[in-house]
């Protein structure tokens, strides 16, 4: 039993990362309809954002570390926002009403061209940042065995709960999540409605990317490091994983996306590390199969 519980602990991480990222997605496909192979790219290259100018700060600036690291973390965050509003603009609202081709050539554009970004930066060389707040905290023992956490999992974890129970609090309680359910469910009877409907998409998106560029912060604070490629890597991964919740049901689709996480690790605890991903990809598509061409009305829920 303390493995089995050193098992779910271990996927409560990685749980709580998924969780962020698909309830930023479908808060920003609420709207889109639209696969968006860019999210990926956002939450990879926002941590690995955070990781260079953190170096940057201990090696140039000589800052220490807790100022480095927090430095690391404001141009991230920064980067996000600046990157969903110039995608939401410039891609999205153009060619929102196209063929759904447009936005996936388009986003898989963007996505390579941060991955590109985010190597030459780093001149091919992957940066590390040193293991912080490692300390492991005891949630059960017995003989040689003890199951635990991390402080910096705790840390991640507190912060993505308050996130998202924020998060759906707010769209719904608040004018915005009302008028995101309205254009959700029929953008031109809001319209009518005096609600204004490009101020709304373009928000969704805007709270969606940071929503990314946060995941990627957290992830690259707990890793040390996030690879060239993650985005690709996360932005397929999430698009599966944000089903099993729903698309556009953020409060679902992050509950789906934690259970996913979860089930992850059992695996991984279990039966074969190198068959995880193809017997997970297995299941999501058993499950789509099964569950049919749902039309999920928008929940904040």
């Amino acid at each position: 039993m303390l493995y089995l519980l050193q098992q779910l602990l271990n996927g409560v991480h990685s749980a709580a990362i998924y969780a962020l990222l698909a309830f930023g997605y479908a808060l920003g496909n609420g709207l889109l309809r639209r696969t968006n192979l860019a999210y990926g790219g956002i939450f990879a290259f926002c941590g690995q954002t955070m990781i260079l100018t953190a170096v940057y700060g201990w090696q140039v600036l000589w800052l220490t570390l807790p100022a480095t690291v927090a430095f690391g973390i404001l141009i991230a965050l920064a980067y996000a926002g600046l990157l969903s509003r110039l995608l939401s603009r410039a891609v999205f609202a153009p060619l929102a009403t196209r063929s759904p081709n447009a936005i996936v050539a388009a986003t898989l554009g963007v996505l390579m061209v941060l991955s590109e970004l985010s190597r030459i930066a780093a001149d091919t060389h992957d940066y590390w940042l040193p293991p912080m707040l490692a300390t492991p905290v005891v949630f059960a023992s017995g003989g040689n065995f003890v199951a635990t956490l991390t402080v910096i999992q705790l840390i991640n974890t507190a912060i993505v709960v308050l996130m998202i129970v924020g998060g759906a609090a707010f769209l719904a309680r608040s004018d915005f999540g009302r008028h995101w359910r309205a254009t959700a469910d029929d953008p031109f009877a809001a319209r009518l409605c005096g609600i204004d409907t490009a101020r709304v998409f373009h928000r969704a998106l805007l709270y969606g990317g940071l929503c990314a560029g946060l995941a990627g912060v957290l992830a690259a604070l707990y890793y040390g490091n996030l690879g060239f490629g993650a985005g690709l890597v996360y932005g397929l991964k999430i698009l599966f994983i944000t089903a099993v919740g729903g698309y556009y049901a953020p409060g679902r689709a992050a509950l789906g996306a934690a259970a996913f996480g979860m089930a992850e690790a059992l695996w991984a605890g279990y039966f074969p590390i190198e068959w995880r991903d193809a017997w997970m990809y297995a299941l999501l598509a058993a499950m789509l199969v099964l569950a049919g061409d749902r039309k999920d009305a928008p929940s904040a829920v």
